[in-house]
């Protein structure tokens, strides 16, 4: 529990001044920055006190936030140092309230291979996947390949463990995509996982609320311009289309709807997330991974799906925040 100046911040549960951490040192920073200038604009447009902090270094970050330290903070960092539990742990050390899922749900939920057992374990759908290390990608690739190739048939998808945004995804449809595929990845992540590929209808399924008190938004579905979805189909503003409802019968809705609660609650995630999934051609969704983070581009996901039930984009981020308060109280 926080004390203190903290204590009597939050009791009011209302914040009136804010400090919204952007940018980072990910391959995603530049997707930060436009959620951060998002967010911090919004908020303004609502009366709050805005303090606008780009992370561009580590040693950076920690002065401005001991020299200013914010009364609250809003993380609108994407991938590594800011979705990874790290930025959530330096703030905790510094008893510093922010939005969003706490220390452990956030690293879990970065690690694809770890949160895939949590989520096997609620008993939601996964695809089946392996993980190599950088020793076997190094030094004894074609045995890897031919494991790999034991195990999966082609199209597989290759990717970093531990990043967003399909940076370092592959869809690899031989084996010489596969062998770039791994190389690929492993500039991103110490660990690459390989995973079958599934071919389907792709949604999202966005998650709001106390941990008591969950609910899903409407089910979206993401038709890319490109092939698959991937970093431009995401955050250039004609990358994709958002199809809400989603064109899916209303027994997948329903499950993926379930199942993205679940998710939430498997890992310990806080205030709100974003669950992705494929729909093959059984009906039952396969989950592909969580975002406890979620993009608050123009073009982002989450207030979509807010906008569907009638809550605006501003009004959104005010009700994230008010959830997100409680929990200090």
């Amino acid at each position: 529990m926080y004390k203190g100046s903290v204590y009597e911040i939050v009791r009011r549960i209302f914040v009136e001044n804010i400090t919204v951490i952007y940018g980072g040192i990910s391959s995603e920073k530049e997707v930060s920055k436009k959620s951060g200038l998002g967010v911090s604009n919004a908020l303004e447009r609502r009366g709050y006190n805005i303090n606008r902090v780009e992370y561009v270094n580590h040693e950076q970050l920690i002065k401005e936030l001991l020299l200013n330290k914010p009364e609250f903070v809003y993380i609108a960092l994407h991938g590594k140092y800011g979705e990874d539990g790290r930025i959530q742990s330096l703030l905790e050390i510094l008893n510093i309230p922010y939005v969003g899922s706490g220390v452990l749900a956030s690293a879990l939920a970065m690690n694809k291979s770890l949160s895939k057992k949590h989520f096997k374990l609620a008993g939601i759908r996964v695809a089946k996947e392996i993980v190599a290390s950088p020793k076997q990608i190094s030094e004894d690739i074609h045995e890897l390949i031919r494991y790999i190739k034991e195990q999966f048939t082609f199209p597989v998808v290759i990717k970093p463990n531990q990043e967003g945004s399909t940076i370092g995804l592959t869809i690899a449809n031989s084996e010489e995509e596969l062998k770039a595929g791994l190389i690929l990845a492993l500039k991103f992540d110490s660990d690459v996982m390989v995973e079958e590929y599934i071919s389907g209808t792709e949604i999202t399924v966005a998650v709001l609320g106390k941990m008591e008190d969950l609910k899903a938004l409407p089910v979206i579905e993401i038709v890319p311009k490109n092939k698959h979805y991937d970093y431009e189909s995401k955050y250039d503003p004609n990358g994709s289309e958002h199809i809400i409802p989603a064109r899916i019968s209303e027994y997948s809705a329903d499950l993926a709807k379930k199942w993205a609660v679940k998710a939430h609650q498997a890992l310990g995630c806080e205030t709100y997330s974003r669950v992705d999934f494929i729909v093959p051609e059984d009906e039952e969704p396969v989950i592909l991974e969580i975002n406890t983070l979620p993009g608050m581009t123009e073009t982002s996901l989450f207030p979509d799906a807010a906008k569907s039930i009638g809550l605006a984009y501003e009004d959104m981020l005010e009700e994230i925040i008010k959830i997100a308060i409680k929990k200090y109280i």
